[in-house]
């Protein structure tokens, strides 16, 4: 049977990729959520200078490639900075998006008008040329369809959407990850078949070629028991059933999975760590002291925007940091040498 599930319904990852294929495509996203570059500018600039280090070690010809790049906030805050510690570098900077809604790239295309740079779009990041690379995502990972498996005393049985109602289905393909967890019946395990295969190409990318990635987004350090597909509309919280395309559909992320899958296909991880310890690392504290020292007036806001990004109750402990990088490259800056794991 075919993944749309003939008869039966579609399958929970068909109908979670062509909502939210639809969504991006005929709606504004960020009038339902708001990401970290949007939060507060100190967020973008860390990982701008972060990117200048970063280049640094992997020779002269580094492709900037950002997936998942909204409204274009994140990667104008990076060529900023770049513009400022590292002008050489953005002269001859390539910068590669990868997009797929026509209504965000004209937003991200108008962002980065002020910039002296290349700009390039492509659908996925396979299309982006064979050369070294330099990759960040934020929030990318989570949008990605998932499937969801029900454990039940003789087996499993898999969740499809038929009439916005969940149906059953036996699943003669049930991933070892997934019977590896131990659910106990009634229990659900989620996997994300697209992002283990994003990672992959990744991890295959940095490790034929010098390349790094920090990939961000909320989710969980180990793979774990649970579900926790959400939908959001008009930024309140909905059922992830509603007609396709009117609302955005994410779910956790599962970093242990995800960098498995980078390190199967040779490249080596950093972390996960959580995005409060890392921009902590890079400085987030001290700049926001500067920022507020040039502009009082503007500290309460520096305040609260940094509080979001690293208190633990805020984005700090539940967002956690990704690094990916060549099998022979030096520790990616803001994670703990011992968090490095490689095959």
């Amino acid at each position: 049977m075919s993944s749309a599930g003939v008869g039966c319904g579609e399958r929970l990852d068909a109908f979670m990729g062509r909502a939210n294929a639809l969504y991006y495509a005929t709606r504004d996203p960020f009038a339902d959520f708001v990401t970290a570059p949007e939060v507060s500018q100190i967020f973008g600039e860390l990982l701008g200078a972060w990117c200048a280090v970063v280049m640094d070690t992997l020779g002269p010809d580094v492709r900037l490639v950002e997936v998942g790049p909204g409204r274009g906030t994140l990667m104008a805050d990076m060529l900023r900075v770049l513009a400022r510690v590292a002008p050489s570098r953005l002269g001859g900077l390539s910068v590669h998006l990868v997009e797929t809604s026509p209504r965000l790239r004209t937003a991200q295309e108008q962002a980065l008008a002020q910039f002296d740079v290349r700009v390039q779009w492509h659908d996925a990041l396979g299309d982006v040329p064979e050369e070294p690379i330099l990759l960040v995502g934020n929030e990318f990972l989570d949008a990605l369809p998932i499937r969801q498996f029900v454990r039940t005393e003789t087996g499993w049985l898999e969740r499809y959407v038929r009439d916005g109602q969940w149906a059953l289905q036996a699943c003669p393909d049930v991933p070892l990850d997934v019977t590896e967890r131990n659910a106990a019946p009634g229990e659900v395990i989620e996997t994300c078949p697209a992002g283990q295969a994003f990672m992959r190409e990744l991890g295959r990318r940095v490790s034929e070629a010098p390349g790094a990635a920090l990939l961000i987004d909320y989710g969980t350090s180990r793979s774990c028991v649970g579900e926790s597909l959400q939908a959001l509309c008009q930024g309140q919280p909905v059922s992830a059933l509603v007609e396709p395309g009117t609302a955005d559909l994410t779910a956790h992320v599962d970093f242990a999975s995800m960098a498995h899958a980078a390190v199967e296909a040779g490249a080596v991880c950093d972390g996960p760590v959580e995005q409060g310890a890392f921009l902590i690392a890079l400085g987030a504290i001290q700049r926001a002291d500067a920022l507020c020292k040039v502009a009082p007036a503007q500290a309460g806001s520096v305040r609260a925007g940094l509080d979001r990004l690293i208190g633990p109750e805020r984005m700090g402990r539940l967002f956690k940091v990704l690094g990916v990088r060549s099998p022979h490259g030096p520790p990616l800056p803001g994670f703990p040498q011992e968090h490095g794991e490689k095959t």
